[in-house]
């Protein structure tokens, strides 16, 4: 062991630091959980023209050594892959990201100008504790004044120049003056570099953590208890529709810009930088994956990045995983979900506000709103049980799902596409730079594919169609029992269709492989008789709260408890 003292250093107080160093033998033990130093590509720099230009340069001279026989999907995956990175790297340059602790951070006030003031201010200390004459502190005053002076009007003109830089970005690129205010806002992020295992045993070492991250993440999006069907047979696969270079690079055009990458590294970027060479690359790699019936496997990988939502750091279930996918494989992806779109969209109720083009939840409020209005003036009363699914995208059986498919027209080249995506489902989870092994992925939806949201409405509006009766509220000429979203409304008379509607539905999720959250799942009941029955007696009771519950199988669902509200809604809906 070796030890100095730190005369330089400033704590504030009559003592001076003192530094030890320790010789260590043997390998160094790592940090747990401690980010990684990653080089990536400045892929900001394709907004350059003449970035762009050498890009597409590099990029036209691979395609020229491409061969003209088709060949596999993996291996044309390849070539491309290859090709498209290789250009950015030429073109834009690299750069290290994601500093870890202890690494140098860079202060913008810190100039040389400043580091030379605080120099000699520390020369001049020096000087002073050696020889202590009024002479020397007087240097040292001095020297003491100018540093000070120095940092503050060096920081002074940082910030001017931060602000500058702001005003600058809230005009020509909001996106990135977004980001830096919300980074501002919540400042430095904590990371958890312990996380506790399934037995409630904590775990420090880097492999320890990322694999209890994957033994949850696998466990979460591969349920037990998922319902199994077989996969029902294609059949005739019809007249084949090659993909088009138009709708290639209309898709491309909608990409946003800052999109993260998925497991292959393409960022948005490289694709909206393709010139005509590029596109017409991508369209034949569309093209083979279409015709073939069969797209790479990193096309079908997806990258889990947990987020924290609240609660102990150290606990998995307080993170919510998102899912990043091949930006080719979303490209390739959304070429069917378009049409798909058009066959069942046609065949979808009304009732579906749900990924629909110029809907959303203000429509479902709307109507709702409008129905409780006309049951207050009329004083009808109203049995309202607000739906919630139990991980709704994750226990959809694909098999049941295909079936769907095929009830609403979709078949032949087009089915055989969208299964193609799901053959070989995979996932990785990403935790503090470091990766874990890939998992398979066998039921539900796949998080973030363009697709998804058309399929889970087509699924949903087969499960609705399925569970409708006579049970309804008649508003006009209209007659109402459901109101479906991500989650569902229904709707009925009284409450005994309320049961009726509910176990029906109930039973249809089952049969379906959907299952009911009780514990998110409410129901509301609006009843002006009743609150006019109670208004001379103070009780004036008007909406009630009832929790849902189901015991034993789905048949049997009931509705206990009642709570009672009162309030606002009353002066609105007089």
């Amino acid at each position: 062991m070796f030890w100095t003292v730190k005369r330089g250093a400033e704590l504030s107080t009559d003592h001076h630091l003192v530094v030890s160093w320790i010789r260590w033998q043997g390998k160094m033990p790592r940090r747990p959980g401690r980010p990684k130093r990653i080089v990536r590509v400045c892929w900001e720099r394709l907004a350059e023209e003449p970035v762009k230009t050498v890009f597409n340069s590099h990029l036209r001279q691979s395609f020229d050594h491409v061969p003209r026989a088709v060949g596999d999907i993996e291996s044309e995956w390849a070539l491309f892959h290859s090709a498209i990175v290789e250009a950015a790297v030429a073109s834009c340059g690299r750069k290290v990201a994601g500093a870890s602790r202890g690494g140098n951070p860079r202060t913008r006030w810190w100039t040389p100008e400043v580091r030379g003031a605080v120099r000699l201010k520390k020369e001049a200390y020096r000087a002073w504790l050696v020889c202590g004459s009024p002479e020397a502190a007087d240097r040292y005053r001095i020297a003491k004044r100018g540093a000070a002076v120095a940092v503050a009007e060096a920081k002074s003109r940082a910030w001017e120049e931060f602000g500058e830089a702001m005003e600058k970005d809230y005009r020509s690129a909001p996106k990135r003056f977004w980001q830096t205010v919300r980074r501002l806002r919540r400042g430095r992020q904590q990371l958890a570099h312990t996380v506790y295992s399934g037995d409630g045993e904590l775990l420090t070492s880097t492999e320890a953590i990322v694999g209890r991250w994957k033994e949850y993440f696998e466990e979460l999006l591969n349920p037990t208890n998922a319902h199994s069907e077989e996969e029902p047979e294609l059949g005739g696969l019809g007249m084949d529709c090659p993909i088009s270079g138009a709708e290639v690079a209309e898709v491309v055009k909608q990409l946003h810009s800052g999109g993260a990458p998925g497991a292959d590294e393409v960022r948005p970027g490289y694709l909206k930088a393709m010139d005509v060479v590029g596109l017409s690359w991508l369209t034949r790699l569309c093209n083979i994956a279409w015709s073939s019936g069969a797209v790479p496997v990193e096309w079908q990988t997806g990258v889990v990045v947990p987020i924290f939502k609240k609660g102990d750091l150290r606990v998995c279930s307080n993170y919510r995983g998102i899912t990043l996918l091949s930006l080719p494989g979303k490209v390739y992806s959304k070429v069917p979900e378009r049409r798909v779109r058009s066959i069942v969209e046609s065949q979808i109720e009304e009732e579906q506000c749900g990924f629909h083009p110029g809907r959303g939840t203000v429509d479902q409020l709307y109507t709702l709103a409008r129905v409780m209005e006309g049951a207050w003036e009329f004083a009808q009363p109203i049995h309202m049980c607000f739906v919630d699914l139990e991980k709704a995208y994750d226990r959809i059986p694909r098999g049941t799902m295909w079936g769907t498919l095929q009830e609403y027209g979709v078949g032949g080249f087009l089915l055989r596409a969208i299964q193609s995506l799901y053959l070989r489902s995979v996932s990785l989870v990403r935790i503090a730079g470091s990766k874990s092994d890939l998992f398979p992925v066998r039921v539900g939806l796949r998080q973030g594919c363009p697709l998804s949201p058309v399929l889970f409405i087509t699924f949903m509006d087969r499960i609705s169609r399925r569970s409708r009766g006579v049970e309804c509220v008649e508003f006009g000429v209209r007659r109402i029992s459901s109101l479906l979203f991500a989650e569902v409304v229904l709707l009925a008379s009284s409450s005994s269709d309320l049961q009726l509607l509910l176990a029906r539905f109930a039973a249809e999720c089952e049969a379906a492989g959907m299952r009911i959250s009780t514990s998110k799942s409410e129901t509301m009941i609006l009843d002006r008789k009743g609150w006019l029955a109670n208004s001379g007696s103070g009780k004036r009771s008007y909406l009630k709260w009832r929790s849902l519950s189901i015991s034993g199988s789905c048949s049997s669902v009931r509705v206990e408890g009642i709570g009672r509200s009162t309030g606002r809604l009353v002066q609105h809906l007089q």
